[in-house]
Parts: structure tokens; sequence; C-alpha cells
């Protein structure tokens, strides 16, 4: 899985246990968001700061429960609808 930080947004204080938890290769924003599914990261301002893309659905579906198992909550997880070009969008509860 592909990873980027956006620039000019606040990366979360729990963004080090994202990174230490999932495996993602950083690179370019324009490349992760060619991937097919994508997971957004809220900071505490409410940003998405993060974008996380999946090629495959059982990537994305680990990386979904990695984050919920950090105590995060994805406000999509009620619906089918993307958000904001995100699949799931993660933020503290």
């Amino acid at each position: 899985m592909k990873t980027s930080l956006i620039e000019g947004k606040k990366p979360a204080h729990f963004d080090k246990h994202i990174i230490g938890n999932l495996l993602l290769d950083v690179a370019p924003l324009d490349e992760v968001k060619q991937e097919k599914m994508l997971i957004g990261v809220r900071n505490e301002t409410g940003e998405i700061y993060r974008l996380i893309g999946a090629t495959k659905l059982n990537s994305f579906m680990n990386a979904v429960e990695e984050l919920f198992d950090l105590g995060l909550v994805d406000e999509l997880q009620d619906t089918e609808e993307p958000k904001d070009g995100c699949d799931a969008i993660f933020s503290e509860p």
C-alpha cells in the first residue's frame, strides 16, 4: 500500500502509530490517488492530512482493521458512498 501526507496539513498526534502498524510505502500524492481504494485520515482539526492507497480489497480491509485496532473510527462505515474521494475516512472518536 502507498501513502502520502497532504502538504500544509498537520499530522495527527497518533500518526506515528499508523506508520508503525501498517506496511506502507511513501509515495507522491498523485501516485497514491491513482490507487483503486483510498483511505483518508483526519487530524485533530478535522482535516484529512494523510491518504493511504490500496490496490487490492484484501490490502484495504487489512488497513481498515489495523486502523480500528488503533482505536480510530471510520466515518463512512455505514455508507457505500465515497466522500472526498475516499472509501474510508478515519479519525479519533
